[in-house]
């Protein structure tokens, strides 16, 4: 045995295939720990020493931040070039430049920092428990302060949380398709394997970041975060996330920025060089259109909308685990649900129990309390489902304590979703053993002999009320010993212990919004049909279609995909039947969403574009979601798709006026170097003018959105923003050269008065058409701006006028400008306001939209799983 200091447990060389190849009872005398667990004092000690339960941490990184900003290529070359002006006498420019590069990377930086803070702040919000041993009673705990030693328990649709040897098994089998590869659950012992065993053989363990597929089992951690099997993998992951359909139209929005300003820039250098202007002069002008048309603070612009969106979310009880999962959630058009919580609410009360053979009221209670998982702590239910925990929690129950005391379980045989039942062997005080079988009704009755007509009949009337219905049996067993399932056959009907769960009285409003949103819902529910139907009728759905599992069997995916269309309510379908429900919906064009918290919803929570669970869902459902309500409502979920759809109007309005406004001034900018002796704008000035602009829009996030755009998903369509940039980028241009003639033919400029005058020209045009293309409506009168948008446009604009006039203005290189020229800017900015606006309802007209179908999203498994075992900076060891 390793030799340790008291209290401290073995070095980390244990491992689990060490501890594969021993008897659990040495590696419990190894860790120091018995089988009743170790103290909550022993656990302090420990956490202290090895540090939390986690493979990753959520922290918000300054260094890294500045680094995403500072990471253009474009911006290196510019600061290069300026270095490189500053050796050859251009001193002042290359100043001002690195002064506007400075202060453009940290307005980016100032803002996407604030939006990790939001993310580490909201992480720090989602819990994740685990059923320990502590002071020899089951206690529930942070699964992040899980430490080696801890004796654990497991349970279906757990995510084992750290390396186990197993001590004890039940029909324990576990799914490790993340860390090995294999596609099939093992099956699980507490027999020893020989040292040096392959991961996929370590039979006698449980292992991080696998889940229970069927049965239960205790075990002792013998490792922990970073030192698991599953930490090494996740670790070799590094830090990168998977694109969300949004970022991936980020991403190709960018890569249609550089492919324009790479055009633009090339020529307009080519141009200047041929026209025998300086070479660094040109160099520098071309690096600046580069910077110009690229809207760097596009990422701050989209974290800011983000991080404001997600504090609005948390407050209407909406966690996301990534920011731009609410873009996302935006986009969903169709919403697969579970019916417990959502429509009903989810306060389950046991209301009585039925008998309906020899057995009377009292003994189908008391069987029905025997016959369970659950874990007691001091009279509290501690764990099991939530029937159960309504079973125990009842008066009635109150009664049957005592009863229940005087029986022994021999053995469980726990619940899983192919047969949809538990068992327990039980004996009395006189020693007699009894098979007790407790789950869904039509799995017991197709076990049970000589069910009485009666017994089916008062079954159908407890489904038609919409009650929640239990059914317990018996038989005989010869010996007290543990059940197989070949013991769940001839069984006699014991009765029934009937739940109520009523619709919620604000289910059939949220129902409405959600209509009103666009978003069909459609009813997913391992409920009987009748009870599911009868609570859709309840809520004003009136009479809709269902569909059993059993009908879902006998149909091919095209059947299955023209049935989805036309019904509501998919009822006794099992974890792959909803999964294949989902694929078959995302496979018609559809934003699918799923909603649900239990073990049998994780495979469509994987399968659907967005998963949706709850804070009190198993485990396995939260890993597989991408948001968390902290409350189970379809109301605090169609706040949270307004909210996305909101997010993603706001960052189209930057995408929008950037690329057009942007495009147009570049436009212009190689045409004046056509035909002036000059550069039409010095590349500080430019850097400026962007600078300026970009600003103005960071107050876009505050802004209202029309309510049309709300009720409908919108998706990225590059070929839609192309069109609007090639459209309305040269009504920019044509007031650019109007510019141009002004000031070279009405007021007769020299080349820094001519770049003062476009200067405050593009900078006032390409601000406030912000007020033309925020909305499809007529702007100021039907569809008005925010106080902020409006404060920071006008506020720009004035600066750039009035920058001409302040000391700061022959170091700029810019020139006083006559009155005349702002008579003609106003009368410009207006026409260019009116034209923008013409054009916009022709384009409207004939371009009535940018949503478009979505491509699949890839798996997230593992990475998903990864964040589980994560803490916030604050918890970090």
């Amino acid at each position: 045995m390793v030799t340790t200091a008291v209290g401290a447990g073995p070095g980390a060389a244990s491992g689990i295939g060490a501890a594969a190849a021993r008897p659990g009872e040495d590696v419990l005398r190894e860790w120091e720990v018995t089988p009743a667990g170790l103290t909550e004092q022993e656990a302090a000690r420990r956490l202290e020493r090895w540090g939390p339960n986690a493979v990753r941490s959520h922290r918000a990184r300054g260094l890294l931040v500045l680094w995403h900003q500072m990471r253009s290529p474009l911006l290196g070359l510019l600061l290069a070039a300026a270095v490189v002006s500053y050796f050859v006498g251009e001193r002042n420019d290359a100043v001002i430049i690195a002064v506007i590069v400075a202060l453009s990377v940290g307005l980016g930086f100032v803002n996407e920092y604030r939006a990790e803070k939001t993310a580490e702040s909201l992480h720090a919000r989602i819990r994740h428990q685990v059923l320990v041993l502590r002071d020899g009673r089951p206690r529930e705990v942070d699964v992040t302060r899980l430490v080696p030693g801890d004796v654990v328990e497991l349970r279906l649709g757990d995510v084992v949380p750290a390396d186990l040897r197993l001590l004890a098994v039940t029909e324990l089998s576990c799914d490790e398709s993340a860390l090995t590869g294999e596609s099939l659950p093992v099956a699980k012992d507490t027999a020893t394997v020989p040292a040096g065993a392959a991961l996929a053989e370590l039979t006698g363990c449980a292992l991080m970041g696998s889940v229970v597929h069927a049965g239960s089992g205790r075990g002792v951690v013998v490792a922990t975060g970073p030192r698991t099997e599953f930490g090494a993998i996740a670790a070799g992951l590094g830090e990168h996330q998977l694109e969300t359909e949004f970022q991936v139209g980020l991403r190709r929005f960018s890569m249609l920025l550089v492919y324009v300003a790479g055009a633009l820039t090339t020529t307009i250098f080519v141009i200047n060089v041929v026209l025998h202007k300086p070479l660094i002069d040109a160099l520098l002008f071309s690096l600046a259109i580069a910077v110009g048309i690229t809207p760097q603070l596009l990422p701050a612009v989209v974290s800011t909308s983000l991080a404001a969106g997600s504090r609005r979310l948390s407050r209407l009880k909406v966690l996301v685990k990534r920011l731009v999962c609410i873009e996302d959630l935006g986009d969903v058009d169709i919403l697969f649900t579970d019916k417990t919580g959502t429509l009903t609410l989810g306060r389950i009360e046991f209301m009585r129990s039925v008998p309906l053979g020899d057995a009377s009221a009292q003994d189908v209670l008391r069987w029905g309390l025997l016959c369970t998982e659950t874990e007691f702590d001091q009279g509290r239910a501690v764990g099991g489902n939530p029937l159960d925990a309504a079973l125990w929690n009842s008066p009635a129950a109150d009664a049957q304590r005592s009863a229940v005391a005087g029986c022994a379980k021999a053995g469980l045989l726990p619940f899983d979703h192919e047969r949809r039942l538990v068992s327990v062997t039980v004996t009395d005080d006189s020693g007699a053993a009894l098979l007790v079988t407790k789950g869904a009704p039509e799995a017991v009755l197709e076990r049970c002999v000589q069910v009485p007509q009666a017994a089916r009949r008062r079954l159908e009337a407890e489904f038609a009320a919409g009650n929640r219905v239990v059914a317990v049996a018996t038989r005989a067993l010869p010996a007290a010993v543990a059940p197989t399932t070949e013991d769940e056959r001839g069984l006699r009907l014991a009765g029934l212990l009937v739940f109520l769960d009523p619709p919620k009285p604000d289910a059939a409003a949220a129902l409405e919004r959600l209509a009103v949103l666009g978003i069909g819902v459609k009813i997913v529910t391992g409920d009987n049909a009748a009870v599911a139907v009868k609570v859709c009728r309840d809520l004003g759905l009136g009479e809709v279609a269902a569909l059993t599992g059993a009908d879902l069997d006998g149909m091919d995916d095209a059947g299955l995909t023209a049935a989805i269309a036309r019904t509501t309510v998919f009822a006794r379908v099992s974890p792959e039947q909803k999964a294949r429900i989902v694929r078959l919906q995302r496979g018609t064009g559809s934003d699918v969403a799923f909603l649900g918290d239990g073990v049998n919803d994780a495979l469509a929570l994987h399968a659907a574009d967005v998963g949706i669970s709850v804070d009190s869902a198993t485990d396995v459902a939260k890993d597989a979601a991408d948001i968390i309500l902290l409350e189970k409502s379809l109301g605090v979920l169609a706040d949270g798709v307004a909210e996305g759809r909101r997010i993603f109007a706001n960052t189209i309005k930057y995408v929008l006026m950037g690329t057009s406004s942007n495009f147009g001034n570049m436009f212009s900018a190689a045409g004046a170097s056509l035909f002036l002796s000059f550069l039409p704008m010095l590349p500080s000035q430019i850097l400026l003018n962007n600078l300026l602009y970009d600003t103005s829009q960071l107050a876009i996030p505050t802004d209202e959105v029309d309510e049309e755009q709300v009720r409908r998903p919108a998706h990225w369509d590059i070929a839609f923003i192309r069109r609007f940039m090639l459209c309305f980028g040269p009504i920019s241009s044509v007031f650019d050269f109007a510019t141009f003639g002004v000031m070279l033919w009405v007021f007769h400029a020299g080349p820094a008065q001519f770049r003062t005058g476009w200067f405050v020209e593009s900078l006032a045009t390409q601000t406030l058409v912000i007020f033309a293309i925020r909305t499809r409506r007529s702007p100021f009168w039907r569809s008005r701006a925010s106080l902020p948008l409006v404060l920071t446009t006008l506020a720009v604009v004035v600066v750039g006028a009035l920058l001409p006039i302040t000391p700061l203005a022959p170091t700029l290189g810019f020139q006083r400008l006559p009155l005349g020229y702002f008579a003609a800017l106003a009368g410009m900015v207006l026409c260019y306001l009116a034209l923008v606006e013409v054009g916009k309802r022709l384009f409207y007209r004939t371009r009535p939209g940018e949503a478009g179908p979505r491509a699949a999203v890839g798996h997230r498994h593992l990475r998903r799983r990864a964040a589980r075992f994560s803490t916030s900076g604050r918890l970090a060891h």
